[in-house]
């Protein structure tokens, strides 16, 4: 039997570098919201621009997305997608019609 390891790296370098893009993309959202003079609805689009980057930065370092099969993998993605931005936007939706 040969032994498959010597392709892998023993530092899991994929892993830290998400970790570490997650966690300074964690204190910029952080700064934008907290530290700058910027209108709200400013805030809350830099905010959830940089949750949907963080978000995609997960998938492909942590989720492993890029070793599934082709189209079904994708498929899966969009419709995930789809349904987590309907979430979110009918979220919205209904806490703004709340007041």
């Amino acid at each position: 039997m040969s032994n498959n390891t010597s392709n892998h790296s023993r530092i899991p370098w994929t892993q830290i570098i998400g970790f570490f893009l997650s966690v300074g993309l964690t204190f910029l959202a952080v700064y934008w919201g907290l530290y700058t003079d910027l209108a709200r609805g400013a805030i809350v689009a830099i905010v959830f621009v940089l949750a949907f980057l963080q978000a995609a930065i997960q998938l492909f370092m942590f989720m492993h997305v890029t070793e599934g099969e082709g189209k079904w993998q994708v498929g899966k993605m969009l419709s995930a997608g789809f349904i987590a931005i309907v979430i979110v936007a009918g979220s919205v939706w209904v806490m703004n019609s709340m007041h």
